[in-house]
């Protein structure tokens, strides 16, 4: 899956080691898409290397590749967001709004009353 927009917060690095006693890394960021009603997706980064790599900084546009999966824990479920590819870009073109056509003849409420009509209603 992709999704578009500018990264708005970069979260603090956090690392361990695992059950296998290898050392991990990951950190989280939040994207804020460009559309009517924006939406922010909080991603992460797994991996030093890919951390380095990647080097997301706060304000940046760009195109984020991720995979979703979810996990079980104490009886809970929890959303995973990790992204495998980032693209840097520009922020889309606004959209044109709709705007009416300018020719467009106005109606007047007295163009539809007629002589001796004057207890009805225009419409």
């Amino acid at each position: 899956m992709e999704i578009t927009g500018k990264i708005i917060a970069v979260l603090p690095e956090r690392g361990g080691i695992s059950k296998t006693g290898n050392e991990w890394k990951m950190q989280e960021y939040v994207l804020e898409t460009h559309e009517q009603y924006p939406k922010k997706l909080c991603f992460n980064v797994f991996g030093a290397d890919k951390i380095a790599q990647f080097n997301i900084q706060a304000g940046e546009e760009m195109t984020v590749s991720f995979d979703i999966n979810a996990r079980e824990y104490n009886g809970r479920w929890y959303n995973d967001i990790r992204a495998w590819r980032v693209e840097r870009g520009t922020a889309p073109a606004p959209t044109a709004e709709y705007t009416p056509a300018i020719d467009a003849p106005k109606a007047n409420a007295a163009d539809f009353l007629t002589q001796g009509d004057d207890d009805q209603l225009p419409f």
